[in-house]
This record gives structure tokens, sequence and C-alpha cells, in this order.
């Protein structure tokens, strides 16, 4: 079904929820206005707007290009809209995500309503463990929001949007260009990341250039079991057989290169993975089993101490930690000034943060490293003040300052197996 008159839908009330959605502290795009100063007179400004946007002569600006580091030492291109620009997009996507959350895959869990990582790690685990994995494709695509093509992406999203003033801001969205350092440059290929509606339109284009043929995949290709579990871009597939993982991942480059899309000729590998591999490989004469990263850890073949029997074990990927570590030294030290008791709250802020999302069973080690490193960071940044840096700060002292503060390591997510059953 194409759904053909929907820019009625973009209400007044529509649009002063999405501004009320959008975060507060965000950076202003090339106009300079921030949340707060629209906020001056909103109910005035949001009617402007809504008119505009019925009629038509609502017009988007280029979006501001800024840059953001990554762990490994590179930068990524973000694209900061304008306010007027992220609340119309923030309406028009809830409006979309209404009727594409009826199309998306099971297995397709990144920027969705009700989704979040940790199912998308429960998922995987879960399906090494339970269904009978082997060998694992591990998956990426290079440079995907830069690359997305506008003409491949307006023709999937017209399988289901007919309404022709929709896709007319869609496309509008899609052409704005950037502007960076004041030079304003097209952009035929890609959309902004950090624009609102950018991650829908990102599982739209994944749903049909991707998606679709893996599910067609799995049921007419493959001779053994097949799991494959999705978020935004980042992508794992595991299978029974050699033979299914060769030529999946063969197929796979042909298929995202029909969409213009490219796989990362260093980050898409084919590794032996699962509950036999260990075995396998040690009666080959081969070191242990390779490791593949998966949102933010480290995924690797593990026994149980209890009876031996195989576990996938997460760790904590090396390279983020240390970013993240550096980030909060560098912190600490910029604020060093501050009163103790300051500095310990933040940290203390920031350490449960990380812990949060990092704090699954058999990560302890990675939680404890971590910890103990903020609290050499803080020891550090605390040395440089000038009534301690005559004396120092021995571990004993930092342990206790810690003690005060800092959260202890403790595993904080149940196991996947027992989050799925109570899910689903």
């Amino acid at each position: 079904m194409r759904f053909t008159s929907l820019l009625h839908l973009v209400t007044l009330v529509a649009l002063e929820e999405a501004y009320a959605a959008l975060q507060r502290q965000a950076s202003p795009g090339v106009d300079g206005v921030t949340w707060a100063a629209y906020g001056e007179g909103l109910a005035t400004r949001l009617a402007d707007l809504h008119g505009r946007v019925q009629n038509g002569t609502y017009r988007c600006q280029p979006s501001k290009r800024a840059w953001i580091p990554k762990a490994d030492g590179s930068k990524r291109p973000l694209g900061i809209a304008c306010l007027e620009d992220k609340i119309v997009q923030q309406a028009v996507s809830r409006i979309l995500t209404a009727i594409y959350e009826e199309d998306f895959a099971n297995f397709s869990y990144g920027f969705r309503p009700g989704r979040s990582q940790h199912q998308a790690l429960d998922a995987l685990w879960v399906g090494i463990r339970e269904r009978e994995v082997n060998w694992i494709v591990d998956a990426d695509i290079q440079g995907f929001f830069d690359s997305i093509d506008h003409e491949w992406l307006m023709k999937f999203l017209e399988h289901r949007i007919g309404d022709k003033r929709i896709l007319r801001l869609l496309r509008k969205w899609l052409r704005a260009g950037v502007s960076e350092s004041g030079e304003w440059s097209r952009t035929t290929v890609g959309t902004p990341q950090g624009a609102v509606i950018s991650p829908l339109l990102a599982n739209v284009f994944l749903h049909y250039a991707l998606d679709q043929w893996v599910t067609w995949w799995r049921n007419h290709e493959a001779s053994g079991a097949v799991i494959f579990v999705r978020y935004a871009d980042d992508f794992v597939a595991g299978f029974q057989s050699q033979a299914d993982a060769q030529k999946f991942l063969h197929d796979l480059r042909e298929r995202v290169a029909k969409f213009g899309l490219r796989l990362h000729p260093d980050k898409t590998r084919l590794i032996e993975f699962g509950r036999f591999a260990s075995a396998n490989r040690a009666g080959r004469g081969e070191g242990r089993p390779e490791t593949f990263n998966f949102l933010g850890f480290t995924h690797r073949c593990g026994t149980r101490r209890s009876d031996g029997g195989f576990i996938v074990l997460r760790q904590s990927m090396a390279k983020r930690m240390g970013a993240t570590l550096h980030r909060i030294g560098q912190h600490l030290l910029l604020h060093r000034s501050l009163p103790m008791d300051d500095q310990g709250r933040w940290l203390a802020a920031a350490v449960r943060g990380w812990f949060g999302y990092h704090a699954v069973p058999g990560n302890t080690s990675a939680l404890r490293a971590f910890r103990d490193r903020a609290i050499e960071a803080w020891r550090r940044a605390l040395q440089r003040r000038s009534q301690t840096a005559k004396v120092g700060l021995s571990w004993e002292v930092m342990r206790r300052l810690a003690d005060r503060y800092l959260p202890k390591p403790c595993v904080l997510h149940p196991y996947p197996s027992q989050r799925l059953i109570v899910r689903i």
C-alpha cells in the first residue's frame, strides 16, 4: 500500500511536539539559532513554519559541517541542520516511522523505537549459542552514510510513500548541501550524519538494499543454519557451513555494489567461530579462533568454568576504552582547579555511564581496568595542582577518594538468554 496523503499530518501540534523532542544543548546550524532562542515567541514562529510547510514555500538550509574524532584517530563528518529543518524533519520522521516499522525486519535494531544496541548484542549472543554457527562474516560498509545513492533512496521511498509533497521535502533535505568555513558544496550522494531524518532514511535504504535480500538469500541459497543481526550499517552474519559463508560474502559484495556501496576491504572478513572452532583449529595445528568486534565489544570463543561448555565472551574494545579514558583525562586536567567534590561527582557520572553500557557478564576485568585507569587519570590531574604537586598523591590516598565517589565494578546486565526470554 502507498500512502498518498501525509503532509496534512504535519500539524501545528506535531511541530510543537517535534520542537520539544529536540536536544536542548545541540549545536546550532548555519543560521546560529539555538533551541532556547527559537523558543522565544515559539507559538508565532511555529505558526509561520507550519504555514510555509503546508503552502510549499518552506526552504531548507544547508547543513553545517563539523568533524568528530573516531577511536582509530580518524574523523567522522557530521552535518548540523538548522533548527527549523530539525523540527520539520522530526515531525516527518515520526510519520514515516509509523509506516516503516510495519515493514522493517526483526533482525534490524538500529535507530528504531523500542530497540537498542543491547538487544542486538543479545540476539547475536543467543544466535551463536543456540544455532549451529561455525563461521562468522563480520562486514562493514565503507562510508555508508556518505555513499547513499539519492536516486535509489527515492525509488525505495516511493514504494510506500505516494505523497509528492512529502517526497519533495525529502529530496530537498538530501540536496541541501553542506556549508564548511562559509563555503557551500553540493551533495549528490549520502545523508548528513547528525540530521534528524538520516537514521530513518538509512534504515529504509538498507531495508530494500540489504535486509530483504538477506531474507531471500537465507530461504533460497543457504544449505544450513544462518543468523543475521544488523544495527544501522554494522552487521554480523553467522553460518553453519563454510561454503554458505563464502558464497554469502561473494554475493553480498555484488549486492551492495548494485546500489553504489562497497564493503570495507580491511574490516570485512570471514572467520571460524563457534562451539567447535577451538577444537577444529587445534586439530589443524592452528592458534585460537579469531575474534570480531560488534557494537563496542570484542567477541571471543570461550568455555564455562562450571562444565567446560562453549560460551561467547564479550570484552570491551580496547581502542574505544582507551579513547574514552583519554577524553576523561583531558577533562580532568582542564578542570583540575575545581573543588575535589565537583571533580569526584563528575568522574563518578562518567564511570557510571560507561559501566551502564559495558557491565555485561564476563566483562568484569575490563570494568576493573577502566576504573583503575580513571583513578590514575584523576591522580595525574590532581598532581598538577599547586597544593598537591609538592607532596604527590599515593595510590592509598587515591583509593580512598575513589571509594568515596566512584561506583564499584559489578555486572549490571543479565545474561542475553535470560533477557531474550523475558522480552520475547
